[in-house]
């Protein structure tokens, strides 16, 4: 059945779940966005606190949206386990050991409750009404806390077996990198998420001059990535020397991606991309030098558009594609 088939009249809830913040919102099946919620999850308060501040914001924006409810899509930071409806330990929700999310939502509301890794979900919103719009293959690719990946191929999101959500983030770049929770060393994440950036900073020599060592006094602990890019467009040598390792890295991880998938367009997307220009030069030089024997160069990188909304505007997607499942 035709997308049609799902009412226009009615609402969709979509559930953003991350390790810091929850983010609970109202659409219309057309991706009209009525209202939101963002609040702390405050994970170290447990599982149950948790599921209780999302029943509450779905509540507030049911109530402000004045629409019956169709539909409940939830993305939720990973690993996830999808045809049980639980979150499995994530790194991100420390505690949340094999918690249902799921079934509460459906015994509640009544409804069909999509669910989606949190990566999945962004490049499901991006491909929507994002960066992504009119794309057939995409790509996402958010790097921040993590390093999250997701393809949309034809408005749907592919899943690995068993519908598992591959791990693009772990994709290993340099056997000779730092150890990384998941039992590699030298995985993209472990070397250009945003920790890992600053980590590899505080490891340096730092003499008693420079941006760094003016911004912190001395206090190597203090440096974050965003004072790394900040010191990288002021000049600062030893900021550039690490923005250009930033850059190479996520170029090869890109490189990786595009040699298995060949898309239309990755997106980029989280903290670390809000430095897009000034990572842009240096990750194209990358992808050059590897478009021998694919097309790379036109593979179009583009900043993500939702921003912080990637997520719900994902999750709110994965409902109507579940829902139109159902009604076909």
């Amino acid at each position: 059945m035709s997308r049609q088939a799902v009412d226009l009249q009615k609402a969709i809830i979509a559930v953003d779940l991350g390790g810091t913040n929850v983010r609970v919102a109202a659409f219309l099946a057309d991706g009209r966005l009525l209202n939101w919620q963002d609040q702390p999850i405050q994970a170290h308060k447990g599982p149950e606190h948790g599921l209780t501040l999302i029943f509450e914001s779905i509540e507030k924006v049911l109530i402000e949206s004045q629409l019956p409810l169709q539909a409940i899509g939830v993305g939720s930071t990973g690993p996830l386990d999808r045809r049980r409806g639980c979150i499995q330990n994530p790194y991100t929700l420390p505690g949340w050991a094999d918690v249902d999310i799921i079934s509460p939502l459906k015994s509640k509301y009544q409804v069909p409750v999509a669910f989606e890794n949190d990566a999945d979900a962004a490049a499901l919103g991006e491909a929507w009404m994002g960066a992504g719009r009119g794309v057939e293959r995409l790509m996402m690719v958010t790097i921040g806390t993590g390093i999250g990946t997701g393809f949309v191929l034809n408005g749907k999101i592919y899943r690995g077996v068993e519908s598992e959500h591959p791990e693009g983030g772990h994709i290993l770049i340099d056997l000779n990198g730092p150890a990384c929770y998941c039992g590699a060393r030298g995985c993209w994440e472990s070397l250009v998420s945003g920790p890992a950036i600053a980590n590899f900073a505080r490891q340096q020599t730092l003499v008693h001059s420079g941006y760094l060592f003016n911004q912190t006094q001395g206090a190597a602990e203090k440096i974050t990535a965003a004072m790394i890019f900040a010191g990288d467009q002021a000049g600062d040598e030893l900021c550039v020397q690490m923005v250009d390792r930033a850059g190479r890295y996520i170029g090869l991880g890109l490189v990786s991606l595009m040699m298995m998938l060949l898309p239309d367009c990755i997106v980029l997307g989280g903290g670390v991309m809000r430095s897009f220009e000034r990572l842009k030069p240096r990750i194209e030089e990358v992808i050059a030098r590897h478009a021998v024997i694919i097309p790379a160069l036109k593979v179009g990188l583009q900043p993500a558009q939702l921003d912080q909304q990637a997520g719900i505007y994902g999750a709110s997607r994965a409902a109507i594609n579940l829902l139109e499942e159902l009604l076909a």
